[in-house]
């Protein structure tokens, strides 16, 4: 022990300062050693093994009997020197990548500085546990980044316009967790249905109502050119009545054209009342399922606290998507609602003016002939 105790202090002495860089090799060994993991350039198979001497060179640092070489050390700064210059570049290899199925192939690999992995346009995840490449079980929902993917895979040479993640991941994990649009309006659940369903129904119903009114001003238009009644259309009936009471007095006339438009009134004004109920009863739909979402949230924060927000995200994004449901149902079925009643007064407007007319022309004949 006495002659331990001497060797020790013999050698505390002759290292000197380089007691303190060989705890700082030690330290820089380390964290190297977790960086190259977690690097997919660690993803090509010849640097696949950098990490093994890396521990063993922390592992030999941490004992107090055995000190680094020369030559260790300067492979370190090798493998330092060597992560950089690759950080900088843009590689295509060979190597084995799981789809999104999990059938495993080998594929042509783009690594992308020490950012990201493109296979087949498809963006790849890195797994520094296991060193396995699988594709991301869902791509970005932004077009734009998956069509960056496809343009570096396609390319050759030149520049290419690519969508790299700075965070090597973590921002391209975020953008793949985002909801399309079909999750979305899968959080509304039962209420963001019934919204939808009857946003559908007040759509048709309004597309029906259009074009019938559109059919039926054409023919009006036609009937205006035209001094020869026709049954097709609602001017020409109208006009046929006139004809048909020619011997009648001014009185009887005007109360027989008025029969005549009221008939016509409720062919010209159907649908409008139910768009009007749709534009009403869809924003209380999406109050309804606001209310039910804010239910859910206080649920889980009473079972739960409020701890981890996630547990409360599924009654707020239930509110809030059954409220933007029930505004997008409601804002269109006002303005066609506005439209297709519009068209239905125009018609109504046309066939009393012309109705108005011929009573106005009966009174003067009658007015004539006195």
């Amino acid at each position: 022990e006495t002659r331990i105790a001497e060797l020790t202090d013999t050698l505390n002495k002759r290292l000197g300062s380089l007691k303190e860089l060989f705890g700082v090799l030690q330290q820089v060994a380390s964290d190297t050693q977790g960086n190259f993991d977690n690097s997919v350039i660690s993803a090509q198979p010849e640097f696949s093994n950098r990490g093994e001497f890396l521990a063993a060179l922390a592992a030999k640092m941490g004992k107090s009997s055995e000190l680094a070489e020369i030559e260790e050390i300067e492979r370190l700064r090798t493998y330092m020197l060597n992560e950089m210059v690759e950080s900088g570049k843009v590689v295509r290899f060979q190597g084995q990548v799981f789809s999104a199925n999990g059938q495993e192939s080998t594929r042509e690999v783009i690594r992308i500085g020490s950012y990201n992995l493109v296979s087949e346009g498809e963006y790849v995840n890195y797994e520094p546990a296991t060193g396995n490449m699988s594709v991301f079980p869902r791509q970005p929902q932004q077009g734009r980044y998956t069509q960056s993917a496809a343009d570096i895979t396609s390319a050759t040479s030149g520049l290419v316009t690519f969508g790299l993640d700075p965070l090597r991941g973590q921002l391209l994990s975020l953008e793949v967790d985002k909801p399309d649009l079909k999750e979305r309006v899968m959080q509304g659940k039962t209420v963001g249905y019934v919204i939808i369903g009857v946003g559908i129904f007040g759509l048709l119903l309004a597309l029906w109502r259009l074009a019938a009114l559109s059919l039926a001003s054409q023919k009006v238009s036609s009937q205006l050119k035209n001094s020869t009644p026709n049954a097709n259309n609602a001017l020409g009936r109208v006009l046929l009545v006139a004809d048909e009471h020619k011997n009648a007095d001014t009185e009887t006339l005007e109360l027989k054209l008025s029969e005549a438009i009221f008939k016509e009134t409720p062919a010209l004004s159907r649908g409008l009342m139910m768009l009007k109920i749709i534009s009403v009863v869809a924003p209380l739909l999406g109050l309804l399922g606001t209310v039910t979402g804010m239910i859910v949230t206080f649920q889980a924060i009473t079972l739960f606290g409020t701890g981890d927000p996630k547990l409360m995200a599924g009654g707020i994004s239930t509110a809030l998507v059954t409220t933007v449901l029930g505004l997008v149902v409601a804002i269109p079925m006002v303005l066609l609602h506005t439209l297709v009643s519009g068209f239905s007064k125009n018609i109504l407007h046309v066939l009393q003016e012309q109705s108005a007319g011929i009573i106005a022309e009966r009174s003067e004949s009658s007015s004539g002939q006195a």
